[in-house]
């Protein structure tokens, strides 16, 4: 028997378990959405462990380079921080944010070491040559009437200078020497050759004096010091230096260059070759340890 057919219905009947048939999708444009999670996972960065390790490195060996006692640390750390951080930028698909970070940081800590090193390297010097601070007396009552008219007759302008020298007499001191020039004998060439049968007789148009002079030993150094240490220079009218190295002659009475501890005294004299004409303007630059200030004295 036939089953009748139902008014509008299909021709054509759906056979069982099809799947109905949908209009075909419009076409999609542009890249596949990044949105599951391998996706999400390939776009962000991992974590940059060489790069914590560097920045790790370079903070520690920048703090230990600030401080003086500990700069060796700042030293081997620094280097390793650097070293590491220019290897974590060239990882792939590694953040980069630390290995930056450490390799500006391990930068800026090697130049504040170097700062370091060079401040604690002048402190030492200074401490181990006496500082930089000097400062003259009047003469005592031993240098001689002379002297104390001259520091009596001295204006009212800082003594010490090329322009206003210190009378002889004058004690000049650092943290480590105190020195007094005791007398300056001008045209003592006949003297200086006579003293030894090396020495040469002085070049045309020229002439030596004889300083005397006393250095004291003040300092705490359990090794103590030369006065080697000490300096007395002529300084020409025209402003020229000469010392008693510039031309080789051993003085009468030389001063002894032995090793002095604290409150020891060489007393001596030194030869210095300078030009006859302007031999009495000249001054003489006394310099009471290697890096202290100069004071200038005058030569009569």
């Amino acid at each position: 028997m036939t089953t009748p057919e139902l008014p509008g219905a299909s021709s054509q009947q759906t056979a069982p378990h099809q799947q109905p048939q949908f209009p075909p999708m419009p076409p999609r444009y542009g890249p596949p959405s990044a949105t599951g999670p391998q996706e999400y996972a390939k776009a962000k960065k991992q974590r940059n462990v060489i790069g914590l390790v560097a920045l790790s490195a370079a903070i520690v060996g920048f703090i230990f380079a600030c401080i003086p006692g500990a700069l060796i640390i700042g030293w081997v750390l620094l280097p390793i921080g650097f070293i590491l951080a220019i290897v974590s930028l060239f990882l792939k698909d590694k953040a980069k944010g630390m290995g930056i970070t450490a390799l500006i940081l391990s930068i800026v800590g090697t130049i504040v070491g170097f700062a370091v090193f060079f401040s604690v390297v002048t402190s030492s010097a200074k401490d181990a040559f006496g500082s930089g601070d000097t400062k003259v007396s009047a003469p005592t009552a031993e240098a001689g009437g002379d002297a104390q008219a001259a520091a009596a007759a001295a204006p009212a302008a800082k003594a010490g200078t090329r322009e206003n020298p210190s009378p002889i007499g004058s004690v000049v001191e650092s943290k480590d020497w105190k020195v007094v020039v005791n007398s300056v004998t001008l045209g003592a060439s006949d003297a200086v050759v006579a003293a030894n049968r090396f020495n040469d007789a002085p070049a045309a148009g020229s002439e030596y004096i004889l300083v005397n002079y006393s250095a004291t030993y003040v300092g705490d150094d359990a090794n103590g010091q030369t006065p080697s240490f000490v300096s007395v220079d002529y300084v020409t009218a025209d402003g020229k230096t000469i010392n008693a190295y510039d031309h080789h002659v051993v003085a009468p009475e030389a001063i002894d260059s032995n090793t002095l501890y604290k409150g020891g005294t060489a007393t001596g004299n030194i030869a210095i070759q300078v030009p006859t004409a302007t031999t009495s303007q000249g001054v003489l630059a006394v310099r009471p340890g290697m890096i202290a200030d100069k004071v200038f004295v005058a030569v009569k």
